[in-house]
């Protein structure tokens, strides 16, 4: 067990904001974590668990123990002739594994290419892109007791999932270690096409033959089209959910704003957050080291020296405008820490 102290988490979360962990470690194996967690309560230290850092925003020096999870391994633990089961260890990265089910032609999250942050975070967030979410192939997940550490299987069910929802945002938050997540893939994939601009870059790129490899790729291309690079530019991605509005608040604004864009779900009509963002000026505007990315507005960014308080402060300011135009609640998907 190697405890650091005062280190920068500066390279530690894709915001690049430069705050200190009192104390640090990384946990590579199961036992590496229990003995980090057991040390902690030993004090009645706060813990924070880190994975990939793509979806938080320090505001502030973290006085107490951060942990990075790096539990690694990928592997097969069922199969039949339609599909597979995959365990996959909380601390690799997303993108990898997206890449290893490709070359295994396994299909069920190719749409979630280049997401950033590791296969921990994935069911807390039940992140999603492309028209596909987690849960869809999500199975099971394994994950430590923080207060007597054991160990306890999470499925479908009990994981509450919703849109970037869990319970480990909730109820079990700051409760349990995620360690592993297994998920069901398919070996005759599906291919979903029918989202977003992906048909449109198949056809530019004059695709004929569909497979996981050419939507990957052409998903990666959309994405990085619209999203910076966080290694460039500082940013987490999708700062805001897109609120889902019930039909008769839809329609309202759809008689005011005609070109308000909106998709049917269970629980009435999903508005794209950009759209919102943008109709109110916001898009690429700029408030000293932090702002509004120029091709994304959902994104914000840091653009080098800016503090996670400035963010949290246009974030706010965000909210505000978009709640007075339009009448609709924003909700950050980020942490703010």
């Amino acid at each position: 067990m190697n405890i650091l102290q005062n280190i920068s988490l500066k390279g530690y979360n894709t915001f690049g904001i430069d705050k200190k962990a009192k104390y640090f470690s990384v946990a590579k194996t199961l036992e590496e974590l229990k003995e980090l967690l057991a040390w902690a309560k030993a004090d009645a230290m706060e813990v924070l668990i880190l994975g990939g850092g793509s979806n938080i925003l320090l505001t502030q020096d973290l006085d107490f123990l951060v942990i990075k999870n790096e539990l690694g391994g990928i592997q097969v633990i069922a199969e039949n002739e339609e599909t597979i089961l995959l365990e996959v260890g909380a601390g690799v990265i997303w993108h990898d594994l997206v890449n290893y089910s490709i070359e295994n032609n396994w299909g069920g999250i190719e749409n979630l290419s280049l997401i950033p942050g590791t296969v921990g975070a994935s069911p807390m967030q039940n992140i999603g892109a492309y028209g596909v979410e987690i849960k869809e192939v999500f199975e099971s997940l394994t994950a430590l007791d923080r207060g007597d550490l054991s160990l306890k299987i999470f499925d479908a069910k009990a994981c509450q999932f919703g849109y970037r929802e869990s319970a480990f945002k909730h109820e079990l938050k700051n409760k349990f270690v995620i360690c592993s997540v297994t998920f069901r893939l398919q070996k005759n994939p599906e291919f979903k096409i029918g989202y977003g601009a992906i048909q449109e870059t198949l056809s530019e790129r004059g695709i004929k033959e569909l497979s996981l490899k050419v939507i990957s790729d052409a998903i990666i291309a959309i994405r990085q089209s619209k999203l910076p690079d966080p290694k460039v530019i500082g940013n987490a991605g999708s700062f805001f959910k897109n609120p889902t509005l019930d039909k008769f608040k839809y329609e309202e604004l759809k008689e005011k704003y005609p070109s308000i864009p909106g998709y049917e779900n269970e629980l009435g009509v999903k508005v794209p957050a950009a759209w919102l963002i943008e109709q109110s000026g916001w898009k690429g505007k700029r408030v000293g080291e932090v702002g509004v990315h120029q091709n994304q507005p959902l994104v914000l960014v840091n653009y080098g020296n800016g503090e996670g308080k400035e963010i949290v402060k246009l974030s706010k300011e965000i909210q505000r405008s978009i709640a007075e135009k339009f009448g609709v609640e924003l909700s950050p998907e980020v942490n703010f820490l």
